[in-house]
């Protein structure tokens, strides 16, 4: 496939072709990742990567909220 233009509808939304999708088997529901490289909109398959990184992500959030402002002072251990 090559060059093709799509129009940006209101809220956002560009379809992403019928090709592209039966190519890189992109179904409706599954989630992909928007991201900006250089002067580039890539719009890439979410990987095993991606979820992980996700979860690592909420896991630190959660015990710093947790654990309160100073979770990140080594000294700082709560006593259980």
């Amino acid at each position: 496939m090559g060059r093709d233009t799509r129009i940006v509808g209101e809220r956002g939304q560009v379809t992403i072709p019928k090709e592209l999708r039966e190519r890189f088997g992109i179904r409706g529901g599954d989630e992909v990742v928007v991201r900006a490289e250089d002067d580039k909109i890539v719009i890439a398959q979410r990987t095993l990567d991606d979820r992980l990184e996700e979860g690592y992500r909420e896991c630190s959030e959660r015990d710093r909220l947790l654990l309160g402002a100073n979770a990140d002072e080594p000294n700082d251990v709560p006593e259980w």
